[in-house]
């Protein structure tokens, strides 16, 4: 008897050991939902995703204050204000440390929806290595951009402003041409 119950529970097993194993994260990439994703701003309020792309389309930059970053940021606060009244919501992540953000924020004049993360917890959320990576990522939740690598000359925020263009159903901004940089 004892044989016919340890043959049970070694048949029983695997369907324990398989419900037991964590699913692996869905493949964050084009066509798929964002990955949940909450943050705390610079002031300590929470950021949810999910709520933000409830209410329309979001911008999602993960990004430092290193000089190729810094240069780029020029074009992707034109981004933000071209398309800010059509409901486009950006939230820039930093992998900066606070008290650097802080003094940086003021300097640059960030308009937009920012957090810091020194970690870097957000990019293996989002399953990028790169630096800067933008998620462009519709109403409702779905990814429909994914623009890698920095650009200083403005050619990877022109390519994200012509995908939110599209998105929103209004006049692409060449945000190249509508920058001032300083070089």
């Amino acid at each position: 008897m004892n044989r016919i119950v340890a043959a049970l529970l070694l048949a029983a097993l695997p369907a324990f050991a398989t419900a037991a194993e964590p699913t692996p994260p869905a493949k964050v990439e084009i066509g798929q939902p964002a990955p949940a994703f909450k943050i705390k701003d610079a002031s300590g309020k929470l950021i949810d995703l999910a709520e933000l792309t409830a209410k329309g389309p979001v911008l999602v930059r993960l990004t430092c204050g290193c000089s190729g970053c810094d240069k780029e940021l020029a074009y992707f606060q034109k981004l933000d204000e071209a398309y800010k009244g059509a409901g486009l919501v950006s939230l820039y992540v930093f992998k900066e440390p606070d008290a650097k953000m802080e003094k940086y924020a003021a300097e640059k004049k960030l308009g937009m929806m920012y957090a810091v993360d020194p970690k870097g917890e957000s990019w293996t959320t989002f399953q990028t290595k790169a630096m800067p990576t933008n998620f462009l990522i519709a109403k409702g939740g779905k990814i429909v951009s994914i623009a890698s690598g920095c650009e200083t000359n403005g050619l990877i925020a022109n390519f994200v402003s012509k995908k939110a263009g599209t998105l929103l159903g209004t006049e692409v901004v060449d945000v190249k041409a509508k920058t001032e940089v300083k070089k």
